[in-house]
């Protein structure tokens, strides 16, 4: 068990590292050699977990999608906006999120494979503008596919505005913005009017995570 852990230890360890290479100089002008100076790992070590620079950039990528969970909302729409927001929060505080933004938007990465982040959110999205329909808090006209290509694609290029405006600094304002103008063409008004749209909102559910997080392995909070 030690063994599997140090294992673990040392492939997170080499995503880190590997993240903070390529936001720093995107995926074409990352080197192997830096990475691993960065981790402070053998060639050996890296090579182990990852064949190659399109693995370590993968990874990087995959590390995204573990951060798309909250808590189980009545409101889908709520929840919906929950994911969203607390996405742009860790891309405020979170390398790795921020890698994984850099990568998925970075044009010049020719022989990577950038799909995987916009299906993973597009399918969050339409399974929970399903759910939404199903309980009723969606306008008639919506198509649940059609409308998660919208938010995700939009939710994308807020993501770059801010970041070559003020490096994320701006991002919950701006996609706050963003949900006030798309929401009301989407949800029911009766609907929206419960659902908290504030700039904190990111906040809110990051701090409501990690205390969950903490009570399940048994670390006091504070």
């Amino acid at each position: 068990m030690a063994k599997q852990d140090r294992a673990i230890r040392t492939r997170q360890t080499i995503l880190s590292a590997a993240a903070k290479v390529f936001e720093k100089h995107g995926y074409q002008a990352a080197t192997i050699t830096e990475i691993l100076a960065e981790a402070g790992v053998t060639k050996g070590a890296l090579y182990f977990h990852f064949q190659s620079k399109e693995e370590l950039a993968q990874g990087v990528l995959g590390e995204q999608d573990q951060r798309l969970t909250v808590s189980d909302r009545a409101c889908k729409t709520q929840e919906i906006v929950d994911i969203i927001m607390l996405h742009a929060h860790r891309l405020q505080t979170d390398p790795m999120v921020r890698a994984g933004v850099r990568l998925s938007l970075d044009q010049q990465a020719h022989d990577l494979d950038r799909s995987g982040p916009f299906l993973n959110w597009g399918e969050v999205m339409t399974g929970l503008l399903e759910k939404a329909q199903a309980q009723g808090e969606l306008l008639p006209h919506i198509l649940p596919r059609e409308t998660s290509d919208v938010l995700v694609g939009s939710f994308a290029g807020v993501q770059a505005m801010s970041q070559a405006l003020s490096n994320y600094q701006d991002l919950a304002l701006r996609v706050c913005s963003l949900l006030r103008h798309l929401l009301p063409n989407v949800v029911l008004a009766s609907v929206l009017a419960s659902v908290d749209l504030s700039p904190t909102r990111g906040v809110t559910v990051f701090t409501e995570l990690a205390e969950d997080l903490d009570s399940e392995v048994g670390v006091p909070v504070g």
